[in-house]
């Protein structure tokens, strides 16, 4: 008499589970961003709370305009994201590719709007060290050495988040990303979103300051 054979487990089980672990992994590394972020964000309170005078007279000096389009270049690119995910997971992979390309075009537009604004402050000899910049209240040059340290950083991120979107484009020009096999597209979701959320910490902080 025969004994039973094994049922070997299901492969769609083992996907899961590894879609569960990298889901957590995520999760886990963009804890990491907000505690960096969220010591930044506490040095600034402590040195606003230092020298609100000269904060509010510092901020003054920044492009509103350039600040707030930036807000809405970086929400909508957060939209066009969500409904690429949605997309895939009905299975409209043309859709899911446009979304995403123009999720693409708006975190470029971002970091050029970005270049734009440094050059106008760097050109007015805002910078860290500068001369001009020497001669101003020691509360101002701790506000643009802020300023330029926790927005390079967040344009450095949008500046990954634009390398690994253009790969998740890649892979679902390739079918590579599908309807059923979403989770790499999600989990870069997820970090596109966290970086537009700690700008819209940074808009008031610095754009609004005055």
């Amino acid at each position: 008499m025969s004994s039973p054979t094994a049922v070997p487990p299901l492969a769609h089980e083992g996907a899961h589970k590894d879609y569960e672990g990298a889901k957590l992994g995520m999760w886990l590394f963009l804890f990491t961003e907000i505690l960096l972020f969220g010591g930044l964000f506490i040095l600034y309170s402590a040195y606003r709370a230092r020298y609100p005078l000269e904060f509010h007279e510092a901020g003054r000096h920044l492009n509103v305009f350039i600040g707030v389009a930036n807000t809405v270049l970086l929400l909508t690119s957060s939209l066009t994201l969500a409904v690429s995910i949605t997309a895939i997971r009905k299975g409209d992979r043309k859709l899911c590719v446009r979304c995403l390309s123009g999720t693409l075009i708006l975190g470029a537009g971002f970091l050029v709007n970005k270049y734009i604004e440094w050059s106008g402050e760097i050109g007015r000899g805002l910078y860290p060290n500068s001369p001009v910049l020497l001669k101003r209240p020691q509360g101002d040059q701790i506000f643009f050495g802020l300023y330029y340290s926790m927005t390079g950083l967040h344009g450095l991120h949008v500046l990954a988040g634009i390398v690994l979107l253009s790969i998740m484009l890649a892979l679902v020009g390739r079918r590579k990303i599908t309807g059923s096999d979403f989770n790499k597209l999600e989990n870069a979701g997820l970090y596109w979103h966290l970086v537009d959320v700690i700008w819209i910490f940074l808009l008031p902080l610095f754009y609004l300051a005055a």
